[in-house]
């Protein structure tokens, strides 16, 4: 595939983005060195802050992080490149500071530096940290799971107090960084919760939603239950205070962030970050009491952009956001062993920011793991050329996006939710789902002209394509089936689920999971649950025992899926060499081979078929003897029943996958 402009071209657009983010209607300097914030060093301390259009600039220091009065007040001198710096020459570890600036003769508001690693209760006070001691027993030796390529990625995006908020949970610290900590944790009937049902799943990573420090809970009146998924971000480089024990103490939210994470790893789990570098929570963010407008994108009228439909966008293409949105990746890899990212509306984005983090990411560590939404929620001034959106994906460097067109061909449109898919019989849907099978890459079988969104194949590779049929930001996949399937019988929504989920898991790509529905998750209806209480969001663990024959369906895929190579060829070239679509004559029929050991797999031939259609179908299998692995209730490996006939009834709703 070919960028929309020639080479040249381009790479002069590049340039231009480039060359015109060095400065904007203001011609601010920039700074080019690494040392912005606070950095603690016993016996001094030093400060230093970007704020190239301010005429004074103030540190206060704080007993607390919120109230009384500053205990010292330091005026910044200033030095090059827009930077205000100072030193305190005494150890003032644990003392909480704000900075104020002053710019066109008015006083900004009080705020801790946008670089801010520490804070006080609700973030409006950053903190003095030595990191050193924030670090949990054994830190030092924490060991990443061993990941050999992308696609033996299974994800499972969580909310951290969802998981564990829930009196089903069996888990103590409710709601917590800790509550993922726990083991031995059961609900009443004694199924596994928390850590230990995450483990016995068998998923790889667990994606966290955003667990930064948000703006929409406040944290010195956590009785009050306020709920929120976290997309409204404050202080980038601190863990959010609600999800920790004490909001109040600094040291306390680090600490326990890095005790889950530990607990992670050591039950084979690498964890993924949500990160919201798009827009902020509002336009009184700490960016705007530095560099009042330059963090953001703006119309050709002065007003601020709104790609995001959050009231703002900020401009990833500016040399100092660009260089914050790297520097705040590298150090949640770093300081957190963080293995991944995913990027909310990766779409705002520009194209060089995004391979930078990822160059950038990828000499830290290689197989973290970074992917996002490869779309906005509105128009940006930016050129959509520009912008890591989904089509652009094969120009990124090792950077996936989502597979929104599985996903609707699957379920129905995110924009129609009573409308059908390929799981509840909608036909025309077939070579959508055939696209995401395929993992995004160029396939010579698909008819490109009759899938949903893409005209064409946006994936290099395959790894850069996630496969999944539900997310946290729309009705979970079990309440999507019963608002477009009125008057189905509970054994049929059943049905559609679990085919959905066998089509996900035996995809080629990188399979994503949304948190509970392998025991059938219901928000009651409720898609965009984003501030709903706990009663809608929270993970029901009774429902484990409920729904145990779906839980232990879903488990048997992801070991299928481990177990076989097969289903997560690493290259493009491979899928092609070795996936072959079979003719059905049928629209809700798809059938299709991975032949000749593909990617090492045990199993020679592997033939899978996926059935739409409300009843039952006969199909003629490729000539030979089969073994019959999954039949839409059971997955056995060694085997269900020998296949020998030409034909086979294939059950309505029903995935079926043999081998030999």
């Amino acid at each position: 595939m070919k960028p929309k402009y020639s080479l040249p071209v381009y790479v002069l657009l590049l340039l231009c983005a480039t060359v015109c983010a060095q400065s904007d209607l203001h011609n601010d300097p920039v700074y080019s060195g690494k040392d912005l914030g606070v950095r603690y060093k016993g016996a001094i301390t030093s400060f230093k802050i970007w704020a190239p259009r301010a005429s004074e600039v103030l540190l206060r220091l704080y007993a607390a992080g919120d109230g009384g009065q500053p205990l010292e007040q330091i005026k910044l001198l200033p030095a090059r490149q827009g930077i205000w710096e100072t030193i305190v020459h005494k150890n003032i570890v644990n003392r909480y500071y704000t900075f104020q600036v002053k710019q066109d003769g008015k006083w900004l508001d009080e705020s801790p530096d946008i670089n801010a690693k520490a804070v006080g209760v609700n973030g409006k006070r950053g903190m003095v940290v030595d990191l050193k001691t924030t670090n949990p027993v054994n830190w030092a030796k924490d060991k990443k799971p061993l990941l050999k390529n992308f696609t033996d990625i299974i994800i499972y995006e969580l909310h951290v107090r969802d998981l564990s908020i829930s009196p089903t949970s069996g888990i103590h610290h409710k709601g917590k960084f800790l509550g993922l900590t726990e083991t031995g944790t059961r609900n009443a009937a004694g199924e596994k919760t928390g850590l230990d049902h995450l483990a016995e799943l068998g998923i790889t990573h667990v994606h966290l939603l955003p667990s930064f420090d948000f703006n929409s809970v406040d944290e010195t009146k956590l009785s009050l239950n306020k709920y929120n998924w976290g997309y409204d971000p404050l202080n980038y480089n601190v863990p959010e205070g609600s999800y920790a024990t004490d909001p109040y103490n600094g040291n306390t939210r680090i600490k326990e962030f890095k005790q889950m994470v530990q607990a992670l790893h050591n039950r084979g789990l690498r964890v993924i970050l949500d990160v919201v570098y798009n827009h902020t929570a509002n336009l009184a963010s700490p960016f705007n009491q530095f560099a009042p407008g330059y963090f953001y994108r703006h119309k050709a009228n002065g007003n601020y952009s709104d790609a995001t439909g959050c009231g703002n966008e900020t401009a990833s293409e500016k040399v100092m956001m660009r260089q914050f949105m790297i520097a705040s990746v590298a150090y949640w890899a770093r300081e957190y062993h963080i293995d991944g990212f995913r990027f909310d509306l990766m779409g705002v984005h520009d194209i060089a920011t995004m391979n930078a983090i990822s160059d950038t990411l990828h000499k830290i560590d290689p197989t973290i793991f970074i992917y996002g939404e490869g779309w906005t929620a509105g128009e940006s001034p930016l050129d959509e050329s520009l912008r890591a959106v989904k089509q652009n994906t094969y120009q990124l460097h090792q950077i996936a996006a989502f597979g929104d067109e599985m996903r609707d061909g699957l379920r129905g449109p995110f924009a129609d939710v009573k409308e059908k898919g390929f799981i509840s019989g909608k036909t025309g849907t077939a070579e959508s789902i055939k696209f995401g099978i395929a993992g995004a890459v160029q396939h010579p079988q698909i008819n490109y002209k009759q899938v949903n969104y893409s005209k064409r194949a946006w994936a290099a590779e395959p790894y850069q394509s996630i496969s999944y049929v539900s997310c946290h930001d729309d009705n979970t996949l079990f309440d999507r089936l019963l608002i477009d399937n009125p008057g189905a019988s509970e054994e049929d929504i059943i049905k559609m689920d679990k085919l959905a989920q066998a089509i996900v898991l035996t995809s080629q790509g990188v399979p994503f999971l949304h948190a509970g529905e392998e025991m059938l998750r219901t928000k009651k209806g409720v898609a965009n649950s984003f501030e709903s209480p706990d009663s809608i969001n929270a993970l029901d663990w009774n429902r484990k025992t409920q729904y145990k024959a779906v839980f232990k369906y879903y488990q048997s895929l992801v070991a299928l899926r481990k177990h076989h190579p097969a289903f997560r060829m690493p290259s493009a070239q491979m899928i092609r060499q070795h996936l072959t679509f079979l003719e059905t004559n049928d629209p809700l029929l798809i059938m299709y081979t991975l032949s000749g050991h593909a990617n090492g797999d045990k199993w020679k031939d592997i033939l899978v078929i996926l059935n739409g259609n409300r009843q039952a179908r006969t199909v003629q299998l490729p000539p030979g003897s089969w073994i019959l692995a999954a039949d839409g209730d059971n997955i056995n490996e060694k085997s269900i029943q020998k296949v020998t006939a030409s034909n086979m009834l294939i059950p309505a709703t029903t995935a079926c996958i043999l081998f030999r």
